[in-house]
């Protein structure tokens, strides 16, 4: 269970929120969690790195010289990788690095992670009627009111998307916004910061605790 102190636009306590997410035993909760980072970073690898070997390389069908008599080297072809503009020995072809995971593990990851970070989370009231139009500044000094430095890397979870804030935090470099359904383990792990709202932390409440 995670109780956090709920302030209000202005910076102020306003009330208070609990979470209570089913995390991973101590002693597995860290080799989950890193399972999970690991297959995340290794699934957004493309794998469409490709190399061409002497037999794919144009060219290099004729014997480039006679194979006794010259004094050179013994050569059937000029696409040898032995050659400039040769094919290439064992280089890369396109291959799907995708690792495979339970869902329930994943979850579990999730969840694991969230809890793990609760010193560093900042839960918030909706404020997204307090910007009547989309105002980078006016985000930017609600954020040193909760307490954070806006040269932190951030991360702002919604319940929903908001076009407002989504307008006022898009030229915020350091600032990552995704919806308490899109939660991953490497923006929960790398933010110095978390802040959500408390209808966004329901929402975590609903969607990851099953």
């Amino acid at each position: 269970m995670v109780d956090c102190v709920v302030k209000n636009w202005q910076g102020e306590e306003a009330g208070t929120a609990t979470i209570e997410l089913r995390v991973a035993k101590e002693e597995t909760a860290a080799h989950i969690v890193h399972r999970a980072l690991v297959r995340q970073m290794t699934n957004a690898r493309q794998g469409t790195a490709s190399t061409k070997t002497r037999s794919e390389v144009r060219g290099g069908g004729r014997k480039p010289w006679r194979q006794k008599g010259t004094g050179r080297a013994r050569a059937g072809s000029i696409r040898s990788p032995l050659w400039r503009g040769g094919g290439v020995i064992f280089g890369p072809k396109p291959r799907d690095f995708n690792l495979k995971m339970n869902r329930k593990e994943r979850r579990l990851a999730l969840r694991t992670a969230f809890a793990s970070r609760a010193e560093d989370l900042i839960v918030v009231e909706d404020f997204a009627e307090q910007l009547s139009r989309p105002k980078t500044k006016e985000m930017t000094a609600a954020i040193s009111r909760w307490g954070i430095n806006p040269e932190q890397k951030i991360l702002l979870i919604l319940p929903e998307k908001q076009e407002m804030v989504y307008l006022s935090v898009r030229n915020m470099p350091k600032l990552t916004l995704i919806l308490a359904t899109n939660l991953n383990i490497r923006d929960l792990l790398t933010a110095d910061k978390i802040v959500t709202t408390s209808s966004a932390l329901a929402k975590i409440q609903e969607v990851y605790n099953d």
